[in-house]
Order: C-alpha cells, then structure tokens, then sequence
C-alpha cells in the first residue's frame, strides 16, 4: 500500500466511517454484517484510490451506492442460499414416533387383536379402544359386570402373550 492511499483511507475512515456504519446497520439490521460491509466498503475504496477525488461528496456518494449495493447482494445470496436456522423447541421434543413405525404397530396390534377370540376382542374394544366404563362397556355387551372385569383381565393376558409372540417371531 502507498502511504498516499494509505493517508486516503484514514481520512476516509476517520471522516466517513461512523454515518456509513449508521446507514448500513439501519439497511441490515445486524451490527456485524454492518462492520463487514462498511469494512468492504472501505476496501474497495482503497482499491480505487487513484480514482476517487478525496473530499468530494462525489465520493460520500459513492461510498453509500457501494454499501447499498453490497448489502443488495448479501439479501441475494441470504435469498439464494438460506441460512439454516436452529429451533431449540426441537432440542426439548423428545424423539418421534414416524408413520412407517406407527403403521407397523397397528398392524402387529391388529393381528394381535385378530388371534383374541370374539368375546376377548369385544370386551378391550369397549373398555381401551371406545373409552366405556366397566358398567358401560357391561351394558353394551349385555353381560354382567364381572364378567366384563375377568373378561378384560384374561383378553389382557392373552393378548400379551400374541405380542410376546409376534415379537419374538419376527426376531
């Protein structure tokens, strides 16, 4: 660097620095991408040195269209390129069930359920699957509540057993 371009961006700098500094951050939104594209600005300034007239406001000018300019292409490139973001709610959601694993349940369930005999099957669809009470789910089957308590306890049973199984099975 020549001192006289070296002495040009100081002054330019020390003399255009703090409202082109206000200007960008007003234009981003952001204090450091703002310290970036003044410092860019001023970068390119230099490069120009021999061209630029220094105290004009010619150059003032020029100074402000090339940070507007360069904060037009930081929005393209956000545009073109997003920037992925980090949502912490994720980090607190615990791990999810996907459709392929919630298919696969349903279905070893629903063969499950299949080996129940009627009375068996009849009685947790009541009780689990359409929410009754045990009075309920007695009325609706027309047996008495006992029933519907045994019932319920040996369906229970063996429908563990068939999930024990058909776990086990498909190991």
């Amino acid at each position: 660097m020549t001192a006289q371009a070296e002495a040009f961006v100081r002054s330019l700098y020390d003399d255009a620095a703090g409202p082109l500094f206000a200007f960008v951050v007003r234009l981003t939104g952001d204090r450091v991408r703002a310290e970036d594209v003044v410092q860019e600005t001023l970068v390119r300034a230099w490069r120009r040195a021999e061209h630029l007239d220094p105290g004009s406001d010619a150059l003032r000018g020029w100074l402000f269209t090339v940070a507007r300019n360069l904060v037009t292409d930081l929005r393209r490139s956000d545009a073109a390129r997003p920037v992925a973001g980090w949502d912490d709610a994720l980090l607190h959601d615990g791990p999810r069930v996907d459709d392929v694993e919630t298919a696969t349940q349903r279905f070893v369930l629903a063969a499950a359920l299949g080996g129940l005999t009627p009375e068996h099957r009849d009685v947790l669809v009541a009780v689990y699957y359409e929410g009754r009470s045990v009075a309920e789910a007695a009325e609706r089957l027309g047996v008495p509540r006992g029933t519907v308590k045994s019932r319920t306890y040996y369906a229970l049973r063996a429908l563990r057993h068939a999930l024990e199984e058909g776990t086990s099975a498909s190991r």
